[in-house]
């Protein structure tokens, strides 16, 4: 249960209805970390906004690394419900279940390519030892032809990430039923 009051779907009027009807027609569904916003329309709205922006948006990256970062700075974080979330988004490009529990619990004994490994490696870091110089990492992302546009929206991504983890882990954000499966990817 939420830390805090939250407006279910049925219980929506006005502004708020209007969101949730709105997320479910584009998005399938309408998640808890969303919900766990209600008492505040104008924040899930551009929740979202940065959301899509961060995920979906044009980028050197594709969405199978957006995602693969995502899951690292989860785990990272022990935030399950992202990790959840985001295994399954990955799943979708990656469909191998295996390899996304051992991305969960050490990326460094995947074989992925070398730019992926990187990219985890930054979300990692990022994560868990911000104030430690990225420079390393971001010189050897240079070195495998990653452009500057690249590394910023990797950081997007992790700063995203790290953001959302906060959330759901400072408000008690639980699990849907369904375990987060039924979402357009």
């Amino acid at each position: 249960m939420a830390f805090i009051k939250t407006i279910e779907h049925e219980n929506a009027d006005g502004e708020l209805k209007l969101i949730y009807d709105g997320i479910v027609a584009k998005r399938g569904k309408l998640a808890e970390v969303l919900k766990i916003q209600s008492l505040n329309p104008e924040s899930i709205v551009k929740h979202m906004d940065f959301y899509m922006s961060v995920m979906y948006s044009k980028s050197p990256l594709s969405r199978a690394q957006r995602e693969m970062m995502a899951v690292v700075v989860s785990a990272a974080n022990n935030c399950k419900y992202c990790q959840v979330h985001h295994a399954e988004a990955l799943n979708h490009y990656w469909k191998d279940e295996l390899k996304i529990e051992q991305l969960k619990k050490d990326f460094s004994k995947l074989q992925l390519p070398e730019i992926d490994l990187m990219l985890c490696e930054l979300a990692w870091q990022l994560t868990r030892i911000p104030n430690i110089p990225t420079l390393t990492i971001i010189d050897k992302i240079k070195k495998l032809n990653m452009d500057d546009r690249s590394i910023l929206d990797a950081t997007l991504v992790i700063g995203y990430f790290n953001f959302v983890n906060r959330m759901v882990l400072g408000l008690g954000v639980e699990l849907e039923q369904d375990k987060g499966s039924g979402y357009k990817y």
